[in-house]
C-alpha cells in the first residue's frame, strides 16, 4: 500500500509517521504526476487557505478532483474542508465528499481542546485533538455520519472518501488511520 500525504501545508510529517505505524507506505505528494503511483491520499490538516493557494499555483487542482473521484482520500481538519463539496461562505476547492463544510466551528486556535470520541466500526473511546477544528454542517445522500460531538458531525464517509474535524495524526491511536488504509485496499 502506498499512501500519499499531499504536502505543501500542514501537518505532513505527523501523517506520514501515522501511516508507516500503520506498516503502509507514505510519500508525500507535491506534483499532480506523484498522484499515479499512490493507492489513496491524505489531504492534512493545516491551514486550508493557504493549502488552497499552492494547490491552484501548482495547478493540481484538476487532478487531484479527478483522483477524488475514484480513490480513496481522507481529509483530517482543513483536508475536510479541501475536500467538501460545499464550505459555508466561499467556493468549494477540490468539491468531491457530499458534505458541507463549517470553517473554525468549534473556536479560534485558544479555543483547542481533546475529547474522547466514539467512531462508528473505529473505536468507543478516541482521543480526538480538535485546533481550529472545521464541523461537517450538513450531509447529502449516501454519506454515513460516523463520529458527532454535541450534535455535531465531526467524522463522515462518502464511498471512498473520509473526513474528520480532528487531528488523528497528534495521537497514539492508529486506528482511524487503519482504517483509512483498508478502505484504500
Amino acid at each position: 500500500m502506498k499512501i500519499g500525504v499531499l504536502a505543501l501545508q500542514g501537518a505532513v510529517t505527523e501523517h506520514i509517521k501515522a501511516i508507516e505505524a500503520c506498516g503502509s507506505e507514505a510519500i508525500p505528494i507535491k506534483t499532480a504526476t506523484q498522484l499515479q503511483s499512490i493507492d489513496g491520499l491524505l489531504l492534512p490538516g493545516g491551514e486550508s487557505t493557504a493549502m488552497r493557494r499552492l494547490i491552484y499555483y501548482g495547478n493540481m487542482l484538476p487532478a487531484l478532483q479527478a483522483f477524488a473521484e475514484s480513490k480513496p482520500v481522507f481529509g483530517t481538519c482543513a483536508g475536510l474542508i479541501l475536500l467538501a463539496s460545499s464550505v459555508e461562505g466561499e467556493e468549494a476547492h477540490i468539491g468531491q465528499m457530499n458534505i458541507t463544510a463549517r470553517r473554525n466551528a468549534f473556536g479560534r486556535q485558544i479555543h483547542s481542546f481533546e475529547t474522547p470520541l466514539v467512531i462508528k466500526g473505529v473505536s468507543d473511546n478516541f482521543p480526538a485533538v480538535f485546533i481550529r477544528a472545521p464541523k461537517i454542517a450538513s450531509v447529502g445522500e449516501g454519506v454515513e455520519i460516523l463520529a458527532t460531538l454535541d450534535g455535531d458531525i465531526v467524522c463522515a464517509r462518502d464511498r471512498h472518501l473520509l473526513a474528520c474535524s480532528f487531528h488523528p495524526e497528534l495521537t497514539k491511536d492508529y486506528s482511524l488511520m487503519s482504517y483509512f488504509i483498508e478502505m484504500c485496499k
